[in-house]
């Protein structure tokens, strides 16, 4: 088939960045990582000869906890001394405006950090006359900037100026409302705030994590080895390949190979082997860093104990519209909104992290 050269000029960047560690190594940083990406909305893992969920996955995915829809919510109510002092301060909160779409609406986020981050066009940013800084992907004439107030900041305290002209500029001059995702990780000792109680005058409701189960089979599976992240011929595939025949075992593609009436085929990377069954289970919902941590625990210690597989993949999607990907970085969408990484941890407990990021987001 021909393709006219201008779509190949109009094909976006797109990277896959890997590392390679030990979980037990001291200087491991997959929890690290997991932490940096805040805003998650699916969560899928892979395990290779397994037909059935091991009891302490199932454990941990019954744990994964529920997060909260909050419509028509004023921006100026996180950012009240309240919900910082209730919440901001006393744990992890997360919150991300819900149906907005990054390169057209204002977006907010607010971090585990403290911080609140917005995404707004050139009109509303005049309007707010809050400092902040022209977008990255903007182009020479800025038309989105990034607004960022941090709200455990000494400086931003109940009778400071600045705190005083961010709750006037939100309260009464440009009254923002966005439908929210909110969930909130406790970490104090004393008996936990609600959510759902101190929002209770608002249009609020609490949702539970979807869960589903998909046993596969006969998978033909690429052969890994946890030294050669990269690969080399006539050796076991590389985490470019693997990650492609991850995304084609996700979206159900067929690997056959075979000839037919379209336009493209796949097969598995080689060498491989054929798996008779594998399990894949996906979790779909607001799902937090901290309960990611946990799952890959739940990992680690599956291998303690023999078992047939070689490795399992989890597998984490973000938000494609959440103005922020990882720490605080920028994310913007363009065409695809790539917002995803996957760890590949092996029996020996060595691993894979590859992130996969595109043209608009800086690399982790």
């Amino acid at each position: 088939m021909f393709v006219p050269l201008r779509w190949l000029r109009e094909l976006p960047r797109h990277l896959l960045i890997c590392e390679r560690s030990h979980m037990r190594h001291e200087r491991s940083r997959h929890a690290a990582h997991v932490r940096d990406h805040a805003f998650n909305c699916r969560v899928s893992f892979l395990i290779p000869d397994c037909g059935t969920v091991p009891e302490a996955l199932k454990n941990a995915l019954a744990d994964v906890g529920q997060y909260y829809l909050v419509k028509n919510l004023p921006l100026h109510e996180l950012v009240a001394q309240e919900f910082i002092n209730t919440f901001v301060k006393k744990g992890s909160c997360y919150a991300l405006t819900y149906t907005t779409r990054i390169d057209q609406d204002s977006t907010a986020a607010l971090l585990p950090t403290g911080k609140l981050i917005l995404s707004v066009d050139k009109d509303t940013y005049e309007e707010l006359g809050l400092q902040g800084r022209p977008s990255l992907y903007s182009g020479k004439k800025p038309m989105r900037y990034i607004i960022t107030v941090d709200l455990t900041d000494s400086a931003c305290g109940p009778d400071s100026k600045k705190y005083n002209r961010v709750i006037w500029t939100l309260k009464e001059k440009k009254v923002l409302e966005f439908d929210f995702l909110l969930a909130w990780h406790h970490t104090g000792s004393e008996e936990p705030s609600s959510l759902m109680s101190y929002f209770s005058k608002n249009q609020i409701q609490a949702y539970q994590p979807k869960i589903t189960f998909n046993t596969l089979r006969n998978v033909q599976c690429p052969v890994l080895e946890n030294n050669k992240l990269q690969g080399e011929p006539e050796a076991a595939c590389s985490a470019q390949e693997f990650f492609e025949w991850l995304g084609a075992i996700f979206t159900h593609v067929g690997l056959e190979n075979t000839s037919s009436s379209f336009l493209s085929t796949y097969s598995c990377p080689q060498p491989s082997t054929l798996v008779e069954q594998a399990l894949l289970c996906t979790v779909t919902g607001f799902i937090l860093p901290e309960k990611i941590i946990h799952l890959l625990e739940q990992i680690r210690s599956y291998f303690e104990e023999p078992k047939l597989a070689d490795w399992i993949s989890l597998v984490v999607h973000g938000f494609a519209d959440s103005p922020v990907s990882w720490k605080e970085s920028e994310h913007g969408f363009l065409k695809g909104g790539e917002n995803l990484y996957n760890f590949v941890i092996f029996r020996s407990l060595d691993y894979w992290l590859q992130m996969a990021v595109g043209a608009y987001d800086d690399c982790p």
